[in-house]
């Protein structure tokens, strides 16, 4: 297993493994992930399966960093947003190949990002998710704070947040 952050050259393979993953209207689409690329590269984690001889991406995270308490709509698309010096890292998606699930890359992935939040003494950390995952964000220390403001691909979020 490889970690490290993105690249613009990353581009493709971000936007196809977020496509697998992620039905249509709730996946990012390519351009909204170029905006993200050139605002925060270093916000993304991406794993890749070291087995493979082409070291295959299988999972990564992103989200941008703010002085905002909570995850709204408008930060998805809104790359602008990034604020280096804010004080939460946002989590817009840990995403994992669907074949490559249940083999520790999403908790490789959310575990870096957790790491250099901590690292760069910020508060903590938020996201949103679907009711059924609010047991897995819960393992790594996050706290369910009810439903989310987020609509986003209409759908009920839950927002979650560990705070250190």
């Amino acid at each position: 297993m490889l970690i490290r952050h993105a690249t613009i050259d990353d581009l493709k393979a971000i936007s196809e493994l977020e496509s697998l993953a992620f039905p249509p209207g709730t996946a990012c689409e390519e351009e909204s992930f170029r905006r993200r690329l050139t605002h925060y590269p270093s916000h993304f984690w991406l794993v890749f399966d070291t087995l493979e001889s082409d070291l295959t991406l299988v999972s990564f995270s992103d989200g941008l960093v703010t002085d905002a308490c909570d995850l709204t709509d408008e930060m998805y698309d809104r790359a602008d947003m990034h604020n280096e010096a804010g004080a939460w890292q946002m989590i817009f998606g840990l995403v994992t190949h669907p074949q490559y699930r249940q083999r520790g890359y999403a908790t490789a992935a959310l575990t870096a990002a957790i790491s250099q939040a901590k690292k760069e003494a910020r508060q903590g950390l938020v996201l949103t998710c679907k009711e059924a995952l609010i047991h897995y964000y819960a393992k790594f220390g996050f706290i369910n704070e009810g439903r989310s403001v987020s609509t986003h691909g209409d759908t009920v979020w839950y927002q979650m947040r560990l705070t250190f």
